[in-house]
């Protein structure tokens, strides 16, 4: 792997915009130039708030970009869910440093997707480059004295012989969230036909509910957002952290700066009564996968969260023909909306060879317990047992 070389980055300016579309390509919103841009422009990922770019590209002889991952170096383990706070509370408890340590990853997106991404014009070599990151960044970590590297939710159906790679050099973590796919439905009643009669009656009831209490539903493109706008969705962005006593990752500038650069991925969905907003959740849209993100109201209505998150998304995927809803992390009340539960994965490099011993132990043990749980949970589906 002598043709190739490796840089560190400080920012994704670093890398033209052009270049790294073309080697990611624009099936995956959360990679997108503009996204990346969008965090670090606005101060959501800085140094104050313990998130560093430290973006990993790789160059072929002739300069041309082969391969890029995302990359921080972190003081924390906020925004990742993939929760590690018990390894760092080991390590402190043994006065070894846990943080830094390098996070691969979208900050505050628990999303699957493409995480080491590699030029289509080097499909016959991905394996090698991938194995070539890999040992670039574990490099890194050690030159840096990093405890770690974690590489959160990689792209579904990843290449055996990628996996491969991975698995020599790096622990397995298994994890679940709950996706919708479309089964080709026409409509959403189309949807609930394949339901349990019982299931889809308690689906129609709750859309019920919501339509009884005068609350209509507004679907806006990024290009559609006015400045007015952009300012209600941020105050139901906020009152969700504020009810739990907290503050918002994102700042009001990000999801501007957002509307401004990629509003062709962006949807949102507004709740109106009596002509005024009540809530709005917002949208990532893909090329065959949407993706749930960030809600938010003011006030208490019935079942109102149900429809504007999940409803409302389904609706969305059936209309535009989207095959995959990503509702993001956490939820097992999707599961009778429809949500199959699925395994994701995470891949970790430790550094100190105790720990990492004791932590591919716990990871070992954990996975059959994480699939057990899958597989039982899956039996809650709402779908006829011939689905």
């Amino acid at each position: 792997m002598a043709q190739y070389s490796a840089k560190f980055l400080q920012s994704i300016h670093e890398v033209d915009p052009a270049e790294w579309k073309k080697l990611v390509g624009e099936t995956y919103p959360f990679l997108n130039h503009a996204f990346l841009s969008a965090l670090e422009d606005s101060g959501s990922v800085s140094k104050d708030n313990g998130w560093v770019a430290n973006h990993m590209v790789v160059h072929d002889q002739t300069g041309s970009l082969v391969a890029a991952l995302p990359a921080y170096l972190k003081d924390h383990s906020y925004g990742e869910y993939v929760f590690d706070w018990s390894w760092a509370h080991a390590y402190q408890q043994n006065r070894i440093a846990y943080y830094p340590k390098l996070l691969t990853a979208i900050p505050f997106t628990p999303c699957t997707g493409p995480r080491i991404c590699v030029s289509p014009a080097h499909t016959a070599e991905r394996a090698a480059i991938i194995g070539f990151c890999v040992d670039q960044v574990i490099n890194h970590c050690r030159l840096r004295r990093l405890s770690s590297w974690h590489l959160l939710f990689p792209e579904e159906g990843q290449e055996l012989e990628v996996e491969a790679v991975l698995n020599q050099r790096l622990l397995k973590r298994s994890g679940s969230q709950y996706h919708w796919y479309n089964k080709e439905y026409k409509t959403f009643d189309d949807y609930l036909g394949a339901m349990k009669a019982r299931k889809r009656n308690s689906v129609r009831k709750e859309r019920k509910r919501v339509h009884d209490q005068g609350i209509e539903f507004v679907r806006l493109a990024g290009n559609e957002m006015s400045a007015e706008l952009v300012d209600d969705f941020y105050v139901f962005y906020h009152a969700t952290y504020m009810k739990r006593g907290m503050y918002g990752y994102l700042n009001r500038e990000f999801f501007e700066q957002l509307v401004a650069t990629m509003p062709e991925n962006l949807l949102f969905v507004f709740a109106r009564k009596d002509e005024t907003n009540i809530a709005c959740a917002m949208f990532f849209v893909g090329v065959d996968t949407l993706f749930g993100r960030y809600w938010g109201c003011l006030d208490e209505y019935n079942q109102l969260h149900f429809e504007t998150c999940y409803y409302q998304g389904i609706d969305y995927c059936i209309e535009a023909g989207l095959a995959h809803f990503d509702s993001g992390a956490q939820g097992e009340h999707k599961i009778q909306r429809g949500f199959e539960p699925i395994e994701t994965n995470s891949w970790h490099w430790i550094a100190h060879h105790g720990f990492s011993e004791a932590i591919e132990d716990f990871v070992n043990r954990e996975r059959p317990d994480v699939r057990a749980y899958i597989k039982d949970a899956a039996r809650y589906l709402p779908f006829k047992a011939a689905e």
